[in-house]
């Protein structure tokens, strides 16, 4: 990595812990173009790293959750996710889990299809996709104490008209359906060149 490009962070202090992230105020340096140091403070997140699930039934319907969100203070359509908590195993447990719990559908396959970085510029966490295939519900969902979820199962052949209408706005729900495109993509090439 080049010199001018890495920062280095000198200390950092707990300014906030506010459950479900804490904040840090990181004081970092970076060498200047005349050798001195130009040095920064830095706000930097720390939420639990996140998953999302893209739930597809056998008729090759989709599995969307509208919600309230706080910080548009409006509704949002979306796939089911949320956090890894602690006592996760391993974020494919904590996706079948969510699932589970905002939905009361289970998937008879996860596959992982992608991770990113939600806001790399000040968070530290990313975010797993998960592609639930042949899901089945099993029972009714179990929602947290805050969770208010309503649940409309949408054909996948509709998805991208709802993007592109403005109707699925969140970037990390777009993201996940960009995942199951590339997926698709790759899977469609190998199926088409046996034996590579």
């Amino acid at each position: 990595m080049s010199l001018r490009l890495k920062w280095e962070t000198i200390s950092s202090e707990l300014v906030a812990d506010c459950k479900v992230f804490s904040v840090n105020r990181n004081l970092s340096f970076v060498p200047g173009d005349d050798g001195n140091l130009g040095t920064h403070d830095f706000y930097v997140v720390h939420p639990h790293h996140w998953v999302n699930v893209i739930a597809i039934t056998a008729d090759h319907e989709v599995i969307l959750v509208r919600q309230f969100r706080h910080g548009i203070a409006g509704l949002t359509l979306e796939i089911p996710g949320g956090m890894v908590d602690p006592e996760d195993p391993s974020p494919l447990e904590a996706a079948s889990r969510e699932l589970l719990e905002e939905t009361g559908y289970a998937a008879s396959e996860l596959i992982h299809i992608g991770r990113n970085h939600p806001n790399p510029a000040m968070q530290s966490n990313h975010c797993d996709t998960f592609l639930a295939l042949n899901v089945q519900k099993i029972q009714n969902p179990s929602f947290d104490t805050t969770e208010y979820i309503e649940l409309t199962l949408v054909p996948l052949s509709q998805i991208s008209s709802l993007i592109l209408s403005g109707k699925i706005t969140h970037a990390l729900v777009i993201a996940a359906f960009h995942y199951l495109q590339l997926y698709e993509s790759v899977k469609s090439a190998l199926i088409s060149q046996p034996g590579k």
